[in-house]
């Protein structure tokens, strides 16, 4: 029998070398490619790397791990579905998940795209999830064994095809444990940093995406609506910030709403970030269903936050509300709610601006 064929997206990142690393050890016929999205007019110009993936270390770590490599070049999809729509968001409001959309429309479908082109079996990355399959044969995405490390929060938006030929081999491994092997095996990722900041920015700075006008002064109002001051650009905030505000008030203020149609920021006590539901729009659901009305899930406000107890109502096709158990603090437009059964990821959408009076 011949092997299997996989296609790695490989990073140059220890998470992604290892991942073919394992598959090669197995006795897979491995390749790898890494996305590059700069060759758009006007991208920056990063020198051939990023923080995400950079072209030189990718390469290297195929070279270790002995498999062929090549580059994709992504640079125009990257451009149109992910920066375009970043900027977009924050004209309407939002802080946008770039990370997120860029799995769900780019990074897995031009992969798979590849894969199915090149003849392969399977596109492997190195995610920290774990593959299910369950009773009726479908598929979902648990919790990684590392859960400092977990990602199913990001990859929400995949559906049963797609994960019908996607792997992830370091999902079962605890971070420490990938870095061992990688240590073990001398390859170059075992010394690299881990990548924290979005891939796009420079010095952690994202503005220069933006047209100037996007940065227009306006005003700072309370939730009555006086003017308490100015602020320098709506980019520059998001929903529960506190510091950078420039104004003085006889207690702590923090941004409670960000209001596109008045460029203006409104901010008030902490108490007023507290809100027991959200709605979400975009909703996508990896078996293709939506949970039952009314049933219990727990749903998770942001990558770094826990899950938490909620009921979900369906609204429509696109558009879910969940209601929680215990009010949550800056429920961010823009921003993911994911949903999971357990340790088990049911899917996810874009949380919506809700209307302040």
């Amino acid at each position: 029998m011949n092997p299997r064929r996989s296609l790695v997206c490989l990073s140059g990142g220890v998470d992604s070398t290892v991942a073919a690393f394992l598959l090669k050890e197995r006795g897979d016929d491995v390749s790898s490619i890494t996305f590059w999205f700069w060759s758009f007019p006007g991208a920056p110009d990063y020198a051939g790397k990023t923080k995400c993936c950079a072209l030189d270390t990718a390469a290297l770590a195929a070279q270790e791990v002995g498999i062929p490599h090549r580059e994709v070049d992504a640079s125009q999809e990257f451009h149109e579905k992910v920066l375009t729509d970043y900027v977009a968001r924050y004209g309407r409001g939002e802080t946008p998940n770039p990370c997120g959309r860029c799995n769900r429309h780019l990074r897995f479908g031009y992969a798979l795209r590849v894969a199915r082109e090149g003849g392969f079996d399977v596109v492997v990355t190195g995610h920290h999830v774990r593959k299910v399959q369950l009773e009726d044969g479908s598929y979902t995405l648990a919790r990684g064994a590392d859960p400092n490390k977990d990602q199913t929060y990001f990859l929400y938006g995949l559906s049963q095809e797609d994960l019908a030929h996607l792997e992830f081999p370091v999902g079962e491994l605890t971070k420490a444990e990938v870095y061992d092997i990688a240590q073990r095996a001398e390859l170059t990722a075992a010394q690299l940093p881990e990548s924290q900041d979005l891939c796009f920015a420079v010095a952690g700075e994202t503005s220069f995406l933006f047209p100037p006008e996007a940065f227009a002064p306006g005003p700072i109002l309370d939730i009555a609506g006086a003017q308490l001051g100015t602020h320098n650009g709506l980019p520059n905030f998001t929903v529960g910030q506190r510091r950078g505000l420039g104004i003085a008030a006889s207690q702590p203020l923090f941004v409670i709403d960000i209001d596109p149609s008045r460029n203006a920021l409104i901010v008030g006590p902490d108490d007023a970030l507290l809100r027991r539901e959200l709605t979400a729009y975009e909703a996508s659901y990896l078996t293709g269903k939506a949970p039952e009305d009314g049933s219990p899930v727990n749903v998770k406000i942001r990558y770094r936050s826990p899950a938490v107890p909620a009921i979900f109502r369906r609204l429509d096709n696109h558009r879910f509300r969940v209601d929680f158990a215990a009010p949550q603090r800056a429920i961010t437009p823009g921003q993911l709610a994911v949903l999971y059964d357990g340790d088990h990821l049911l899917g996810g959408g874009t949380i919506e601006r809700p209307t302040v009076s």
